[in-house]
């Protein structure tokens, strides 16, 4: 039976272009992405997160799914879940 502790997705750490990595919460991460999300155009997104009415709902998509999002040539917007505590 797998460990619960295997599917919490309390922390992530964050790498974006030209900025040192960061260490954020689900919560942090989730406004990061509600950041970026405002400031792209809906033709822009992919796909899958066009069906989506609330840019709530497309960042929650995203963490649940992904763990990179294009940002446009060049530049890249990549997370990764991690455990801080054994």
């Amino acid at each position: 039976m797998p460990d619960s502790l295997m599917y919490q997705q309390d922390n992530f750490v964050v790498l974006e272009t030209d900025q040192p990595e960061q260490f954020l919460t689900g919560d942090e991460l989730l406004d990061k992405l509600k950041l970026v999300l405002q400031k792209m155009s809906n033709q822009d997104l992919p796909t899958d997160l066009q069906k989506f009415d609330s840019v709530n709902a497309q960042a929650k998509y995203l963490i649940d799914t992904s763990c990179e999002l294009d940002v446009g040539p060049g530049k890249y917007l990549q997370w990764y879940a991690i455990r801080l505590e054994k």
